[in-house]
C-alpha cells in the first residue's frame, strides 16, 4: 500500500515497486479516469469509494493466486488504512505500508510538472488546483511510525 499527500510521487514509486516485485498495480485514479475523465462531478468520492472496495477484494483473488500487488490510492486516513490492514490479515496476506513523504518544495516542483504535462497531453492524470490541492490534504492523516512498513523521506 502506497501512503503519502497527493503528488508525493506514489504512482511513480508505485511502478518501481511493481517492476522489482513482479507485481500487479492496482490505482483507483485510473479506473476512475478511464470511466469519468477528469471530472466525475459530485459523486467523485462516492465513485472512487466503490471502486477502492472493489480492487481491495480483486487485489486479494490476485495475491491468493500468487502475485504481488501493490494499491496504489494514498491512504489517506488512519481508518483506510487500519480497514486494509485487517481485510487482509483476515485473509491471512501479508500487507506492508509505503509512505512517501516529501518537503512542501518538492511537491509544488511536481504538481507544476503534472499540470504541465497534463495540460499538454503527455499525462492522464487529474489536474491539480488549489481546491483539490486543499481538499486532499485537509483529508490526509500522516501514517504513525507504527503503521510504516517502508518510510521514503524526499
Amino acid at each position: 500500500m502506497t501512503c503519502g499527500k497527493l503528488c508525493a510521487g506514489k504512482s511513480t514509486y508505485a511502478e518501481k515497486i511493481c517492476k522489482e516485485r513482479n507485481a500487479v498495480l492496482l490505482s483507483i485514479d485510473e479506473f476512475m479516469l478511464a470511466i469519468f475523465g477528469q471530472d466525475a462531478g459530485e459523486k467523485h468520492d462516492e465513485y472512487a469509494s466503490a471502486i477502492e472496495k472493489l480492487l481491495l477484494e480483486k487485489s486479494a483473488e490476485i495475491v491468493s493466486a500468487g502475485v504481488n500487488v501493490v494499491l496504489d490510492w494514498g491512504f489517506w486516513t488512519r481508518e483506510k488504512r487500519r480497514y486494509a490492514r485487517e481485510f487482509y490479515g483476515s485473509r491471512g496476506i501479508d500487507s506492508e505500508l509505503h509512505y512517501i513523504d516529501i518537503s512542501g518544495d518538492v511537491r509544488k516542483r511536481r504538481i507544476e510538472c503534472r499540470n504541465a504535462s497534463i495540460s499538454a497531453g503527455k499525462l492522464g492524470a487529474y489536474y491539480v488546483d488549489e481546491g483539490l490541492m486543499k481538499k486532499c490534504d485537509d483529508l490526509f492523516e500522516p501514517p504513525e511510525s507504527g503503521e510504516i512498513n517502508v518510510h521514503i523521506k524526499e
